[in-house]
């Protein structure tokens, strides 16, 4: 009979493996609007606020564990005579607009002129204080 009565309790206290999941499945689903493949983030635009393409994302760096989006490398395509280099930007730093298509980057031209960069062949270090000064650079929480 004690035996009984500990597995009717233990049966309302805590929900099966199979409810576990079907509500953890349901909380981490990602809407289809909200997903893109990576090899349209490669080609994706960058704007300014105010609409004026200022050039694309050439790529991205990823999480290799989580395959989280990290870092944006972008070509400004010669804005402001910037486009020999890559620049980073904490993904923190661009947003995704529906209405543009791509990725804007709320920064002013002074902002882009100083920004840090990659020249072509040249590997930085992504360790953390590469990361920090990044961060710091763009505005963004690290």
């Amino acid at each position: 009979m004690g035996s009984g009565i500990a597995a009717e309790r233990k049966s309302m206290v805590a929900p099966s493996l199979r409810e576990l999941a079907r509500k953890h499945n349901r909380r981490k689903r990602v809407a289809g609007p909200d997903l893109i493949a990576t090899r349209k983030v490669k080609e994706a635009m960058a704007f300014l606020p105010d609409g004026k393409q200022i050039g694309r994302v050439d790529h991205f760096m990823v999480d290799k564990r989580t395959g989280q989006a990290v870092y944006a490398l972008m070509n400004f395509d010669g804005f402001l005579g910037l486009g020999e280099e890559l620049r980073p930007l904490p993904w923190s730093a661009v947003e995704y607009r529906p209405e543009l298509g791509g990725y804007v980057v709320d920064a002013e031209n002074d902002k882009f002129r100083g920004s840090p960069f990659i020249k072509a062949g040249v590997k930085p270090e992504w360790d953390s204080e590469y990361a920090e000064m990044l961060h710091e650079y763009w505005g963004v929480p690290s």
